[in-house]
């Protein structure tokens, strides 16, 4: 069917005097009741070369304007001068003073700040007084004293996830609430591995007899169920929304948008993975295991399961790994009982920058933002009982021995730091939990 346009209605049709106006048109059924919108105006009844001419020139109008010069004059004093005669402008961007006090986002800047501050008024060989206990201490019964676990982490939403045996709680600090999130049914189905996501809104909890579950935080709600391993997923870490588990000789890869989330395979430590560790750029991801080796995976590359270097200097089960938060191609790693030494890492020039001999077994590691320096968790020592069950504190990159806090009668096996960090939590096989202000003063003995 052909559709044809009549001329002749379009010669008849003719606009009224007011056909510019919204509340009527000539020959329309429809009559519009309400006002039109002033802030859209009609432009094609508009002189904007007069218009221009207004707003630009200060003397010389038009010759077509219908405005008097008193009432230009009235105008012009209106809007350039203030209620007592003085000259004044509207709508001029003016910055807002610089405020002497910096906002609480700044927070490291002003660690940093104040560590200059303090080096510079005292001393550099004084050393910063470490607390001689713990702010609080919370009851964690049957805790698992288990090497190849690891049980808690804490969240920037705040929250603390802490698993107890068969059961996983969530712990809040501000109003000191405790929720229990999950229960195993199975006797030997408990949580091995607890993970938050970047943004705090997923909780990873890996299991013992392999399968991994996800939380949503905000419901308490389980979200989904990977598959794929075969063996307790003994470690987890977040890049995004890809989630790396890790369990007997092999690494995986989820892609936890999708259904079938499972990415990529890779097979390369001969024993248990134990330890798992996206940097901080989301570039490389460093694992460990109870083979003694420490590999450096490249994000880009992780389907090709080639690695970007192997370092073999351990001769302990690596579980405790760490990326440097001001250094980011610097990874800590430390030993267990027969190693015992923390080793810094060059992850761009694949060599180690230093190797210390804590002479105890390390379970865990953990860098401060604020300070350069960084906290070791300590086990068993096999030539040493003073060093057993320690935190140690050491200053980066020297790596002298701040000092330490021998609270726990029993190996500390877990590390984490709230979202400002400065507070610390361990987790001891004394089944307790022990809260650290080490960063919160700068103090001097």
């Amino acid at each position: 069917m052909k559709l044809e346009l009549n001329p002749q209605t379009l010669t008849h049709w003719k606009p009224q005097s007011d056909w510019y106006s919204p509340t009527r048109f000539h020959h329309t059924p429809v009559e519009y009741d309400f006002p039109g919108d002033r802030f859209i105006p009609n432009r094609s009844l508009m002189d904007l070369d007069q218009a221009c001419t207004l707003l630009t020139s200060r003397t010389n109008y038009p010759p077509k304007s219908n405005f008097s010069k008193e009432y230009r004059r009235i105008m012009e004093g209106n809007l350039t001068l203030d209620s007592e005669g003085r000259p004044f402008r509207l709508l001029v961007f003016r910055g807002s003073p610089k405020s002497s006090r910096k906002s609480i986002k700044y927070v490291d800047e002003i660690r940093r700040d104040d560590e200059e501050n303090f080096q510079n008024k005292h001393h550099i060989n004084q050393q910063r007084k470490l607390p001689k206990k713990e702010t609080k201490m919370l009851d964690a019964p049957l805790i698992r004293d288990d090497f190849y676990m690891n049980v808690m982490d804490w969240g920037k939403n705040n929250i603390l996830a802490i698993a107890l045996g068969q059961e996983l709680y969530l712990w809040n600090p501000v109003n000191q609430a405790v929720d229990c999130l999950l229960s195993t049914e199975g006797s030997n189905d408990r949580p091995s591995s607890i993970s938050w996501s970047h943004d705090g809104k997923t909780l990873a909890v890996g299991l013992s007899q392999s399968q991994i579950q996800l939380f949503d935080s905000q419901t308490s709600t389980l979200i989904n169920r990977l598959e794929g391993h075969h063996a307790m997923v003994g470690a987890t870490s977040w890049n995004g929304h890809i989630l790396t588990s890790g369990s007997s000789q092999a690494i995986l890869n989820h892609d936890v948008r999708v259904g079938n989330s499972l990415v990529s395979c890779l097979k390369a430590h001969r024993n248990q993975v134990c330890g798992l560790k996206w940097s901080i750029t989301g570039n490389l991801l460093a694992s460990g295991g109870d083979d003694s080796v420490v590999y450096i995976w490249e994000a880009s590359r992780m389907n090709s399961a080639r690695f970007v270097h192997r370092f073999t200097n351990h001769v302990a089960a690596v579980k405790a790994l760490a990326w440097c938060p001001y250094n980011f191609q610097v990874l800590a790693s430390g030993g267990g009982t027969n190693d015992g030494c923390i080793k810094l890492w060059d992850t761009q020039q694949g060599t180690c920058i230093n190797s210390i001999n804590t002479e105890a077994q390390i379970c865990a590691l953990e860098w401060n933002r604020h300070y350069k320096e960084i906290v070791s968790a300590h086990g068993y020592s096999i030539h040493n009982a003073s060093k057993n069950n320690n935190l140690s504190l050491w200053k980066y990159p020297s790596m002298v021995k701040v000092g330490d806090l021998t609270s726990h009668s029993a190996r500390v096996l877990q590390l984490a730091q709230n979202l400002d960090g400065l507070t610390l939590v361990s987790a001891g096989a004394d089944e307790t939990l022990r809260l650290w202000e080490i960063w919160a003063t700068a103090t001097v003995e």
